[in-house]
Formats: structure tokens, sequence, C-alpha cells
């Protein structure tokens, strides 16, 4: 069916306040939803709202806790979301690590003992939105192998990047270090599908087609070592630099209950203006070069934002239930 992507926002609001969310916090986490839906990315939004709801109900993530801001370092935000959200820990750091990157040229945001940021790539579009360039990292919980293992040690551990344009970003990407997102095995493993081959691994680490086997055993990293070592960046920055958990210590992130995420993400932002005004026109020459030869693009320069969005019935059906509306 059809479902505006307001209606969406609404829906998961209300849905979140009903299982025991501040109003305030609930308009993040769904100003979050509403935002994956818009873009397409549908494993991070409406699918993970039941989840958001039963752990708001076991506690495993606090939707009521204050995150508190401190200054380290004249560069540097630290903000604890106290095992709550992620959306709304970063919303309470952005301003004054915004302020920080104007005065300095460059300014860190960590965001500690968060639940998981789900897409990575919303923070630092927001981060572009204030004329910076936005990097962030994050871990996960355990699913990534490493390189001639079977045993997985680190999470699918996301990077993302958006470079500010006038009107809208001139790049932005999101990508998981992994091979592919641990959303597109569980759905696969619920669809009956089998998974292709590169994606992951089995128990004896041998590739595997099978989702049910992959989530046994674990996925791969993008592009083996190279992939591998992108991950344990993410990895550094998102768990080490942030005094958070590591992705080994991270029990499934859906499950309903068990100890919070306490997750970290860690941002860049830099003024593009900083060192050099020849930013833009160094840009505009590498976006040439691309756009000059069919079929190639810049990553995430040509979005299309969605108004109203194909949800499917029983999905709805579930979001209605839980926001407690017929």
């Amino acid at each position: 069916m059809k479902v505006t992507v307001s209606k969406i926002r609404e829906r998961s609001k209300a849905a979140l306040i009903a299982h025991g969310a501040d109003d305030w916090q609930a308009g993040a986490v769904a100003d979050a939803v509403a935002r994956a839906e818009a873009l397409g990315n549908v494993i991070c939004g409406l699918y993970y709202l039941e989840s958001y709801c039963l752990q708001l109900k076991s506690g495993r993530v606090d939707g009521r806790t204050d995150p508190t801001i401190s200054h380290p370092k004249p560069g540097a935000v630290t903000v604890d979301a106290r095992f709550g959200f992620a959306q709304p820990a970063f919303l309470r750091g952005l301003p004054d690590a915004v302020d920080a990157a104007k005065a300095n040229g460059v300014a860190t945001l960590a965001v500690a003992h968060a639940h998981t940021c789900t897409s990575l790539g919303y923070f630092t579009e927001q981060i572009a939105s204030k004329g910076l360039i936005g990097i962030g990292f994050t871990n996960a919980s355990p699913v990534v192998a490493p390189p001639g293992g079977a045993k997985p040690v680190i999470g699918t551990n996301p990077i993302a990047m958006t470079v500010p344009g006038e009107d809208r970003p001139l790049m932005h990407f999101d990508f998981s270090t992994s091979a592919v997102a641990l959303g597109k095995i569980t759905m696969a493993k619920a669809a009956g599908e089998k998974i292709p081959l590169g994606w992951a691994v089995d128990e004896a680490g041998q590739p595997t087609t099978d989702p049910e086997a992959a989530l046994r055993g674990g996925l791969v990293s993008a592009g083996g070592y190279k992939g591998w070592g992108f991950g344990l960046m993410a990895e550094m920055m998102a768990a080490c630099l942030t005094g958070s958990v590591n992705s080994l210590d991270i029990k499934g992130l859906k499950l309903p209950d068990g100890p919070p995420h306490g997750l970290g993400q860690f941002y860049l932002l830099l003024d593009p203006g900083a060192h050099t005004d020849q930013f833009a026109t160094r840009f505009a020459r590498l976006a040439e070069a691309v756009a000059a030869q069919d079929g190639a693009r810049i990553p995430g320069a040509d979005r299309a934002v969605m108004t109203e969005v194909d949800v499917p019935d029983t999905l709805w059906g579930q979001v209605v239930a839980l926001s407690g509306h017929a």
C-alpha cells in the first residue's frame, strides 16, 4: 500500500511514545525512520520500528534519559547517550560541534553509550546541511569474520560521508564495510531465498548461499582485506575513541531484551574552506569528469527523496498496532 512519509513519521512517533519514549526523543527517532523510508532505505526504516518498541518496553534502550554533553578539548564534543537512542544524543551535540568546526576548521563529535544509530548517513547529511563535510563511523554486533577466519569479531561497521553543496549534497555515501548489510541476510532468510556467494561463510569458514548458515557463521568484508581494514578503522573510531563497547561485547541489535547496546558513533566535521578557497572548483572538475561518462555518477549526488512510499500491508499493520491506532 502507498503511505505518505509524513504519516510514517506520525505513526512511528506515536508507537515509540506508546512504548515509553519521551516526546522529543520519539520525534528524533521517528524523523530518522521517515527519512530512511523517503530514500528507499527500507532496512533502516520501519523494518526497525518493532525492535525499538520492544526494547523500550524491556528497558534495553532508555527513551527518557537525557543525554549529557562535555567539551574535553576546544575542537572535541562528547555526548553521553546514557544508553538511550543515538538520534536525540546526536541532535543534542550537533550545534556545539558545528560551532567548534566553524571556529577551528575541524571538530569531532563523539556519541558514546548509544543505541544503534541504524542509518549512519542520516547523521552525516545533517552535518553537511550546516555547510560542513561530515564523515561518520559506527560499530555493531559481531557478524563479520576476519579474512581466513570463521568467527565474527566486528560488526558491519559502516562508514558514511556527505559533502555539502548549495542546495543538495555534492556527494553522499553510506555503506557497511562488510560485503552486505546484515539486514539483507535476515530478509533473505525470512523470504526463504538463497544469498549470493561472496556475502558470507558458514561455521567452518566456507562460502555459503544459505542465509541460515551465514547467520551461524559470519559475513565477509567488502573487498577482502581492504574492507577488513576499513571495518577495523570504524571499530577503532566508534569503540576506542568514544569509550563505548567493542562489537564483540554486543548482543544482536534487534533482540527484544538483554544488555543495552552501548555503541559508539564518531563524526568528523570539516570546514571545506578552512585551507583553500578552491574546494568548489576542484570538486566541480571531478564531477564534470564523471558526468562526461555515460552511466557513471558521483554517489548520492542525485538521490530521489520520495513523499509517498510502498509499504507491505503486513508491515504497515504492525506499525498501526504498535502505535495503538485503529
